[in-house]
């Protein structure tokens, strides 16, 4: 009961992480803004997001980490749970070192009056959310595949 509990969680926690950098990814095309748009969009999504999902992420590489625990006897399952985590733990890492370095300053602008530079940091923001997406939607994806496998992979 309490592993059926847990892979629910692990999966419920890893597909609100992964939808919501997928969601950014597929609706966000910051190259299509203009300069206050962008700027505009940007403060809109740190105010949201940067509290919240380093905690949500935390919870899933956690919850991740647990199921992988109960399911020691089955190594291929316990492998493949800790590739997962690790994909999320990168996902994390490059948030924290990457794009919440970028959100910090991004989040003093003013929309009406851009800095100089401001693309460089545009385009950087928007390749580490790219190699964050790609992270997540693996992990997610090893996190569905081990938990709907759940007799079958020993």
């Amino acid at each position: 009961m309490f592993l059926n509990f847990i892979r629910f969680l692990n999966t419920f926690s890893s597909a609100l992480v992964m939808g919501a950098v997928f969601g950014v990814w597929l609706g966000f095309d910051p190259f299509s803004l203009s300069p206050t748009a962008y700027i505009e969009q940007q403060q809109n999504l740190i105010s949201a997001l940067n509290v919240l999902m380093p905690r949500l992420g935390f919870v899933t590489i956690i919850v991740t980490l647990i199921n992988a625990f109960l399911n020691k006897r089955k190594k291929i399952k316990m492998t493949w749970l800790i590739v997962a985590s690790l994909c999320f733990i990168a996902a994390g890492l490059i948030t924290a070192f990457g794009n919440q370095v970028i959100n910090a300053v991004v989040i003093t602008w003013n929309p009406e009056k851009p800095p100089i530079g401001w693309m460089r940091y545009r385009d950087e923001w928007w390749t580490l959310h790219c190699y964050r997406t790609l992270a997540s939607v693996l992990g997610m994806t090893i996190v569905i595949w081990i938990n709907t496998k759940t007799d079958t992979i020993p």
